[in-house]
């Protein structure tokens, strides 16, 4: 069986968990205190990063790659298209996720409200949270202006695109940290992807000291 080291609310855990799910790919989760940065975990990933899997018999870290691994490994259900241009599209919005709107967004208020306390580092900077309220609305009208366009974010089919922008999403949407009602046609996709069977163990997730919103697990919310 694969077992993952992971931190529950991370949205690079959650990318990773969605996939396996999808796949129909059995794994032991295994919480991770990266921050403590203990010989065992070192020796796993020199990066003190999560999330880190083992699987095939290999250790692999990155979330990025170990998503293409599992696709070019397990490719059925396809997650990433099979043109050039699609393959692309797919990328670049993960890239999105993972890069600009954890660094204005997930960076300003899941870490600064969750991971310091946590981690014992203190308390949130006022400064980041609030330029990471002003700049979610920005990405929540982008995803908004993709899904006016398209099905799903990507293009016509659910694919990883989708995954990476729900992880984050997810983990915010834990702490009251989506406005929901910005945008129904962001909301009903959310609902959409929310509601298949790959989500079920994230909305389970319990964080301690940490309760999430009454919607959260909420399938119809």
């Amino acid at each position: 069986m694969a077992r993952l080291y992971h931190v529950p609310l991370s949205p690079f855990c959650r990318k990773v968990r969605l996939s396996l799910a999808e796949k129909r790919i059995e794994v032991e989760l295994v919480e991770e205190r990266y921050w403590e940065q203990e010989a065992d975990f070192l020796r796993r990933n020199p990066a003190a990063k999560v999330p880190v899997i083992r699987l095939d018999g290999k250790l692999m870290a990155e979330s990025a790659a170990i998503c293409e691994y599992l696709e070019e490994t397990r490719p059925d259900p396809s997650l990433i298209p099979s043109d050039p241009e699609g393959r692309y599209e797919v990328r670049r919005l993960v890239s999105w996720f993972d890069d600009k709107f954890h660094h204005e967004v997930t960076s300003k208020l899941l870490y600064e409200r969750v991971n310091k306390k946590v981690t014992g580092q203190g308390y949130p900077d006022s400064g980041n949270v609030k330029a990471g309220a002003r700049a979610i609305k920005y990405h929540l009208d982008y995803l908004a202006w993709l899904l006016d366009h398209r099905r799903w974010l990507a293009g016509d089919q659910m694919t990883l695109a989708d995954f990476a922008a729900a992880a984050h999403l997810s983990s915010l949407d834990y702490i009251s940290d989506v406005d929901w009602n910005r945008s129904a046609v962001v909301k009903d996709w959310y609902a959409k992807i929310k509601s298949r069977p790959a989500f079920r163990s994230i909305l389970a997730d319990q964080i301690p000291g940490f309760s999430p919103p009454a919607h959260y697990a909420d399938l119809d919310f």
